[in-house]
């Protein structure tokens, strides 16, 4: 029975991971859509729509799994604060199929003007559900793009860390969610040129799959010809745990000792009058 209750508790927070990337992915890549095939908006509303993404993500699937959304943030949970390592797994795919359907979502919806914009389905457009070097247009390559996207994902879980953080001063009243958002706000704003703020591998290859399911056969490459997929999934997973040892390095054990929720949880008003 234990075993019962223990898979069917993983079961929900699968499901919970997979609505809130859900989540996350439709606006994240939707106003990219939006931009790049029909040109309404520009840089900003792109990362502003991503931010809200992840903050609307993270309500959705915040009190059942945590809302990682992210396996750079799952991994980096399960090196440095206690989450189960055998659920890293489980989660990650989750958040992966989550992206995937999302794209497709993306994908069906913008078909039109996509092939009005891009009849090829080319480079032109591959912007839209995956990231490139230099957003695919300046002379950045595959491993000044990987060093952003260590950059840019150490800033991520540093800042993830210090806002749940509960013996530090986090947002109170369930505000964490919103300034998760507005940390991935910040990121796009000031490190968008390298390599598009990826910072997620399953940001990055949900939607990479679908594009190349769906016409897309270049998705993998970059514009230069070169392999360049594994960059996004690979750069996250080295910059968080880099971001997230920094913070236990730097802060964590300098704070005073209080009771912690449970690893890769949301703190609730209660974690915080406890603190």
């Amino acid at each position: 029975m234990a075993e019962r209750l223990k898979a069917r508790g993983l079961l929900g927070e699968m499901a919970a991971e997979f609505a809130g990337t859900m989540i996350l992915i439709l606006f994240g890549v939707g106003v990219v859509a939006q931009v790049a095939a029909a040109g309404i908006g520009d840089h900003d509303s792109i990362a502003w729509a991503w931010g809200l993404g992840v903050t609307l993500g993270v309500y959705v699937a915040a009190r059942i799994s945590g809302a990682h959304l992210n396996p750079a943030v799952t991994v980096a949970l399960a090196a440095f604060k206690g989450f189960s390592w055998r659920k890293v797994l489980p989660y990650s795919l989750a958040q992966t199929a989550g992206a995937f359907v999302a794209a497709l979502l993306v994908r069906w919806n913008y078909a039109e003007v996509l092939a009005k914009a891009d009849p090829g389905h080319t480079i032109k457009t591959q912007g839209v559900f995956s990231t490139l070097p230099g957003n695919g247009t300046l002379p950045v390559g595959t491993w000044g793009a990987f060093r952003d996207q260590v950059i840019g994902t150490a800033i991520l879980l540093l800042l993830i860390l210090a806002v749940s953080d509960v013996r530090n001063s986090p947002p109170a009243a369930n505000l964490a969610p919103f300034v998760v958002g507005l940390v991935v706000v910040a990121i796009g704003m000031a490190w968008g040129t390298n390599a598009g703020y990826a910072i997620n591998p399953a940001r990055d290859f949900g939607p990479r799959l679908a594009s190349f399911l769906t016409g897309y056969g270049t998705a993998w490459r970059d514009q230069y010809g070169q392999l360049y997929f594994w960059v996004p999934i690979v750069a996250p997973v080295i910059g968080g745990l880099i971001g997230a040892g920094l913070y236990q390095v730097m802060v964590a054990r300098f704070l005073p000792p209080g009771t912690e929720p449970e690893a890769g949880r949301v703190p609730s008003p209660a974690d915080y009058e406890t603190a």
